[in-house]
């Protein structure tokens, strides 16, 4: 368990979350921060990870503890440690010194819990123990995988509400998951041309966020085989005509994620068509990101990006026909099949616990369209909100080997030419903006996207890793003809 000094003004930033939740419920809710899961054995624990709506008015996260919102004021339920805990884990805080760390209105061992359950709204908490112990205290059923409903459904809708919008105790520590999340790409990157397995790479990226004493906000994605887009498999050796797609994003100890994807060539430098299909990807990621203001429709962003890459790919001869129309049609899902991105938060994909009601605007619901089905944000941006920027090309053979799109775009897509693009499985380029009042700001801007960039950062890796003998050393070869000769 981590536990922390907290600051003045992280307690007064608490403090105000509980304030305004206040004024959107007239009702209790608690919230559960969860525990963790065992793995084969009860002591072989997997890490702790506290439910992120619990870590948004709490601070800290602390396991099997729960808190009480009420009128602005907040109740700490927690037992003290046992008294053997110490022989493990160290000398941990009682339940008093953590109420003071948080600004706790009052503290109470989790045994007075069921006292105060009477009309509190919750919202499901994922591991099995502790829904179950919500279930059974609540008298109703709660579940993670289904949707809330009643008062806890008010409670969801007010929580997002809130966190939508990022404050300013937030955005400190996003800036901070950001900044690690850009010095680990770049590592990664400079690591590539040394590494013969892509879990090297992964290696070298991870461990930047480890001596940051943070971790990975989720399961990192380092692969030369792109077009599987959540690829978790990191044992392919890399070869000089590979390009390495790499999702990675830092998570603070306090639980705020960072989400960025690059891609770039093993050898150090991208093939011509390697290029051009960079360049197609980068203008879509580039022209969504001029286009967030205020008030802009999140769904517009992302049909931006499919025109951008519909108009790319027809003038690098690939599609035929006008740009919106083969939008219109859904031919660019064929290469670029989910949404833009999404929001972006305490959660790497914000508050999708809650399915669509965090991402969608009341009263949408997603379309069935073959190039809309994966969005994940429908709502228009307002100045505070975090978002992700991913555009991308994909060559997924179970889309472009389907029987019925090969025989529906049969007359959109010039197969010849697209074989001529072979060495080119998957490209995504990531990052992610804060809505300003103004427009915005890239908060992972320090990572390069020019494709010459991305280059010299690759190559930068072979001139770190150089070795110039001193004057007069002999060669290996030199020295084993030597002991031959001996």
């Amino acid at each position: 368990m981590l536990i922390q000094n907290t600051s003045s003004s992280l307690i007064d930033t608490l403090r105000h979350r509980r304030q305004q939740l206040a004024t959107l419920i007239n009702f209790p809710a608690i919230l559960w921060s969860g525990n963790s899961s065992p793995r084969n054995y009860p002591a072989n624990l997997f890490p702790f990870r506290a439910s992120s709506h619990f870590l948004y008015f709490a601070g800290l996260p602390l396991p099997n503890v729960a808190i009480l919102l009420q009128s602005g004021k907040l109740e700490l339920f927690m037992d003290d440690p046992q008294p053997n805990s110490a022989l493990w884990h160290g000398e941990m805080p009682r339940r008093e010194e953590i109420a003071q760390m948080i600004g706790a209105d009052a503290a109470r061992p989790m045994a007075e819990l069921e006292l105060w359950v009477e009309g509190a709204a919750t919202i499901a908490v994922q591991d099995a123990a502790t829904c179950t112990q919500q279930s059974q205290l609540l008298n109703r059923w709660i579940l993670p995988q289904n949707l809330p409903q009643g008062i806890d459904l008010e409670l969801a809708k007010a929580i997002i509400s809130l966190r939508l919008i990022q404050d300013d105790g937030a955005l400190a520590e996003l800036r901070k998951a950001a900044h690690v999340t850009v010095e680990a790409h770049k590592a990664g990157m400079m690591a590539t041309t040394m590494a013969k397995i892509e879990a090297e790479v992964r290696a070298a990226m991870e461990s930047v966020m480890i001596a940051h004493n943070m971790t990975t906000s989720y399961n990192s994605i380092v692969t030369v085989h792109g077009f599987v887009l959540h690829n978790e498999q990191y044992h392919h050796p890399l070869q000089p005509g590979d390009l390495v797609l790499a999702d990675v994003g830092a998570e603070t100890s306090m639980g705020w994620a960072a989400d960025v994807t690059r891609t770039w060539p093993v050898s150090g430098k991208f093939s011509s068509t390697q290029r051009d299909i960079y360049d197609v990807v980068l203008a879509a990621h580039d022209a969504c990101i001029a286009k967030i203001v205020p008030g802009v429709e999140y769904q517009d962003i992302h049909l931006l990006a499919c025109t951008v890459i519909a108009q790319g790919l027809r003038d690098l001869g690939i599609l035929r026909g006008l740009p919106q129309d083969l939008v219109e049609m859904d031919a660019h899902a064929l290469f670029f099949p989910h949404g833009i991105g999404h929001l972006l938060g305490l959660d790497v994909h914000d508050m999708e616990d809650l399915g669509d009601l965090a991402g969608y605007e009341a009263g949408r619901q997603r379309s069935d369209r073959f190039g809309l089905g994966y969005l994940r944000l429908n709502r228009p941006l307002y100045p505070g909100m975090l978002v992700t920027i991913e555009p991308g090309f994909y060559q997924v053979p179970a889309i472009l080997n389907d029987p019925h799109r090969r025989t529906k775009y049969q007359g959109v897509v010039n197969w010849d030419r697209l074989s001529q693009f072979a060495d080119v499985g998957g490209i995504r380029i990531e990052d992610d903006v804060l809505v300003t009042a103004e427009g915005s700001e890239v908060l992972t801007i320090g990572l390069p996207t020019d494709a010459n960039e991305v280059e010299k950062l690759v190559s930068n890796g072979i001139d770190r890793h150089r070795w110039t003998p001193p004057p007069g050393a002999k060669s290996s070869l030199e020295l084993l003809r030597e002991d031959r000769d001996r």
